[in-house]
């Protein structure tokens, strides 16, 4: 066992450090069962001078496929003596927490500035045009769920990552930005068209539920991990029982919910959009998820009945 010790303990292994276009950076000499990801990080942001959110860093597996670390002691991952590691820059980065703010605050401030000066939009003549009530409504479940991001945002989410690339700010703020203007020029115009009670009170009653479903699910989420720390587990019970995401479903219908209820076709274009970036996210987490939990190294197995967004079908 002391010889076991000894060998681990001792074991040594070089790292050829590379450019994406192969331009050798450094070698590394470095023990993988007590040298981490984070320290890889830390090691290339002190030679290269930069922050250590700016260094990226990624490998080839046993199938050539070019793998992003996650975290950990270099022994989890498939290196060998002598293993190419690509170093990146990913550039500016600015704070995760403050682009989830800034991105949330941008659809409240649009969407209140179409319905509370509408003749900015439509023409002075539109002052006298009395707003129709379903009108309100949305506005209040329009505000209601970006106010619960912005929520969530602050005392719910912890997130894995403490930055992101600058360029990500300036994107996702178009998106949402963009969307909420869009969405409230046609809702708040004055010859909008209510449609029937019935269907008001349906989109409404799925909207709320799907609203409560999500923080849920959120909740569940912020108390897998501990506060500081980078650990994943499986997600337990409620929706999770069924999808990898559930959050991203209910997300999905509640703006079903708030379709049904205003009927606008700037509505659902936003929807089907953030749909497509949600299944696309979810696949990418269910992915992980299987690849982390395959009972190997005693950890836990991933239900194979769970799909990726979908309940029993994808």
């Amino acid at each position: 066992r002391w010889l076991e010790f000894r060998r681990v303990l001792f074991r040594s292994m070089k790292l050829k450090i590379q450019t994406p276009k192969g331009k050798e950076v450094t070698t590394l000499d470095v023990n993988p069962a007590t040298f981490s990801v984070d320290d890889l990080k830390k090691k290339l942001a002190g030679l290269k001078g930069m922050s250590v959110d700016r260094v990226g860093v990624s490998y080839f597996n046993a199938k050539g496929k070019k793998t992003s670390f996650t975290h950990g002691p270099l022994e989890k991952f498939e290196l060998t003596d002598g293993a190419k590691i690509n170093f990146k820059d990913l550039g500016p980065q600015v704070d995760y927490q403050m682009v989830f703010i800034m991105e949330y605050m941008g659809p409240i401030l649009a969407y209140l500035l179409v319905y509370l000066r509408p003749e900015w939009l439509y023409g002075v003549d539109t002052t006298n045009t009395p707003i129709q009530w379903v009108q309100n409504l949305a506005c209040i479940c329009w505000m209601a769920h970006y106010a619960k991001r912005e929520f969530e945002t602050l005392f719910v989410h912890r997130f894995s990552h403490g930055t992101m690339p600058l360029f990500n700010l300036f994107k996702n703020c178009s998106y949402y930005w963009g969307f909420a203007a869009y969405v409230a020029y046609f809702v708040n115009h004055p010859k909008f068209t209510a449609p029937s009670e019935t269907h008001v009170y349906v989109g409404l009653t799925i909207f709320i539920i799907c609203e409560l479903s999500n923080l849920y699910c959120h909740i569940i989420l912020r108390n897998l991990r501990p506060a500081g720390s980078k650990e994943r587990k499986i997600p337990r019970g409620f929706l999770f029982e069924f999808v990898s995401c559930p959050n991203y479903t209910v997300e999905i219908l509640a703006w079903l919910g708030f379709n049904i209820m205003t009927q606008s076709i700037a509505g659902y274009l936003f929807m089907f959009a953030g749909a497509y970036q949600m299944f696309i996210w979810a696949a990418g987490k269910h992915r992980n998820y299987k690849k982390q939990f395959n009972g190997e190294n005693g950890n836990a197995l991933y239900p194979r009945n769970r799909k990726m967004i979908v309940p029993f079908l994808y």
